[in-house]
């Protein structure tokens, strides 16, 4: 089986839908997916997501399934440098690398700010989610891995969100979400792709063999977006915080 997870077009927060650029984005990505073998969509809630799934349900005839777990992952804590609640996964580097918790697949919920904002409940309500999803699709989570009970190379298509969409994988592979969220970043409208590997027959393993590709954007010479991305320099007028 394989997944497809796709960020929404560049956002207009305020809206809740896409910018001028945006919307091009989600044009451009269909003409790409008007190619790809896709099987089943899956989107969130949140107008920006399905905006950016609209052109490519249009040109594949297709209709999606709008699942609430896929919104934007919401758990909120009192980040350290702003002492009021804020996005779980927006830390500053000097705040979350010196908390070896942080890099513990197991241990990362629970420090005392994590534990404070209930940010494992909602983990687990996302995960719980979507491994029921993939068990009406043939691979049912036993521990770390999926036991197939039905193998298949059908394609599912996740239009959603840049942190839920690191929650997703950091649960396929086994990985606190905290360092996905901080060293990995995927721009609007990109495509992330991961595979089930069937090596031993009935067990299966997910691996992601593309991360936040924007190959559609290139071929169209339009420049990804900077949104989900900081500074390159401090001294650049690039976002900061």
């Amino acid at each position: 089986m394989r997944l497809l997870f796709i960020r929404h077009g560049e956002p207009d927060y305020e809206r809740d839908s896409l910018t001028k650029k945006g919307f091009k984005e989600a044009e451009y990505l269909a003409e790409y997916l008007a190619g790809e073998k896709i099987d089943k969509c899956f989107v969130s809630p949140l107008g920006r997501a399905k905006a950016t799934a609209a052109p490519t349900l249009e040109k594949k005839q297709m209709t999606a399934v709008e699942c609430q777990w896929l919104e934007e992952f919401p758990a909120k804590v009192i980040r350290p440098d702003k002492g009021y609640k804020i996005n779980c996964w927006d830390f500053l580097p000097e705040d979350w690398t010196n908390v070896s918790e942080y890099y513990d697949k197991n241990l990362w919920a629970k420090t005392k700010l994590m534990e404070e904002g209930a940010v494992f409940s909602n983990y687990q309500e996302v995960t719980q989610s979507f491994d029921k999803l993939l068990a009406d699709n043939g691979y049912v989570r036993e521990g770390n891995l999926y036991r197939v009970t039905r193998a298949n190379r059908d394609t599912l298509a996740f239009f959603c969100h840049f942190a839920l969409e690191c929650v997703l994988l950091s649960h396929l592979i086994g990985a606190s979400p905290m360092v996905l969220w901080h060293g990995f970043c995927a721009a609007p409208s990109s495509v992330t792709t991961v595979f089930t590997e069937e090596r031993r027959e009935g067990k299966a393993s997910f691996r992601i063999s593309r991360f936040g590709d924007v190959s559609h954007l290139y071929v169209k010479e339009e420049e990804p977006s900077f949104f989900a991305r900081y500074c390159e320099t401090f001294d650049s007028d690039e976002l900061h915080d």
